[in-house]
């Protein structure tokens, strides 16, 4: 069986993440990728309506009502075995 994560778990795991709120340095660690393939999700998921970044000080990565709409859907077809 393959062990490696698809890029749906993976965006998944961003979303899950940064549902309340995260910086990059949480999400790095929480979802097991680099701070290079994080900013590569990031930059889709925001171009996508899933995520907003909140820039200042600290910036920080919070899902949007799109993104956890995603997270449902998710859940749903991780539910039925297809994923």
């Amino acid at each position: 069986m393959n062990s490696r994560r698809s890029r749906i778990e993976i965006i998944a795991e961003i979303l899950r993440i940064a549902k309340g709120g995260a910086r990059k340095t949480r999400i790095v660690y929480g979802a097991n990728i680099n701070f290079r393939l994080l900013d590569e999700y990031l930059k889709k998921l925001e171009r996508a309506g899933l995520i907003v970044e909140e820039t200042g000080k600290n910036s920080i990565i919070r899902t949007t009502e799109k993104g956890i709409e995603y997270l449902r859907q998710y859940k749903n077809l991780e539910s039925l075995g297809i994923l």
